[in-house]
């Protein structure tokens, strides 16, 4: 009877790059609540004290919890987003893999966590 050849070379290439980016998941959504909530606060103070007043632009809590919601559902597409870096280390085959692991997740780690920023740092320098 013939045996089955396994790679296991590539078995476990696969499961330990798995586990490595499926470990470093919740620093990622961490960074992506606490981004969003101080994101949030600077968008508040902004439209406070930089914008001028103005009858459509107000903080409700209807307001807070819609964007809470929105907030949500991009965190969610920003999850899968980082699986780009579990993918790209796939098709790339770093000779370096922690190197190359660090530097990914550190780049999208950072984007991401700057994008919510984005919003406040518009309007800010839109009416200043």
């Amino acid at each position: 009877m013939l045996k089955k050849m396994e790679n296991t070379t590539w078995d476990n290439g696969k499961e330990e790059r798995k586990k490595w980016w499926s470990e470093k998941r919740l620093k990622y959504n961490l960074g992506l609540i606490i981004s969003g909530f101080l994101a949030f606060i600077a968008y508040s103070l902004v439209v406070q004290y930089v914008i001028p007043p103005a009858p459509d632009v107000e903080i409700t809590l209807f307001t807070i919890i819609f964007q809470g919601i929105a907030y949500l559902i991009m965190m969610g597409i920003a999850n899968v987003f980082y699986n780009i870096g579990q993918f790209s280390e796939k098709i790339i085959k770093p000779k370096n893999v922690d190197g190359f692991r660090k530097w990914t997740f550190n780049i999208g780690f950072w984007i991401s966590c700057f994008l919510p920023f984005s919003i406040p740092i518009i309007l800010l320098v839109y009416y200043l």
